[in-house]
């Protein structure tokens, strides 16, 4: 659907804070991206990636499905917030060489703010999940 090279037309984050390489997969509910970790990565500490990057990449997850469809429909890319974040749960830490596959899951939109459950896989194995709520700019 999109790739690293088009990627940030569809979320308002820029180098080095991209934390979503492509869309995989969107749907009306459903967007799914993946994201390489590199060497380079400003949120690695001791060599894993930190819990708030895996919480940004649920966030921007949201945020590429949400710019994927404005685009689709030639509506002006929209910037969020992160307002709030529920029940998030951090099993693992991946490192750099990983590749993770994100998915969001809309729960419900009222007015400018959107429910979505996150997760975050590095193959079969779930890193994070959580619920997040985001506010986005009329």
């Amino acid at each position: 659907m999109t790739n690293a090279e088009n990627i940030e037309q569809f979320i308002p984050q820029r180098p080095p804070f991209v934390m979503v390489d492509q869309v995989l997969y969107d749907d009306e509910l459903v967007t799914r991206t993946s994201f390489l970790i590199k060497d380079d990565n400003i949120f690695l500490e001791n060599g894993r990636l930190e819990a708030a990057a895996l919480v940004e990449n649920i966030a921007q997850t949201a945020a590429a499905g949400a710019g994927y469809k404005a685009v689709q429909q030639q509506r002006p890319v929209q910037v969020g917030f992160i307002g709030a974040i529920k029940g998030l749960v951090v099993l693992g830490l991946p490192s750099p060489g990983q590749q993770l596959t994100t998915e969001t899951r809309l729960v419900n939109t009222v007015f400018n703010v959107s429910i979505v459950e996150g997760k975050v896989c590095c193959g079969d194995a779930v890193l994070a999940t959580c619920e997040m709520k985001i506010f986005l700019q009329a």
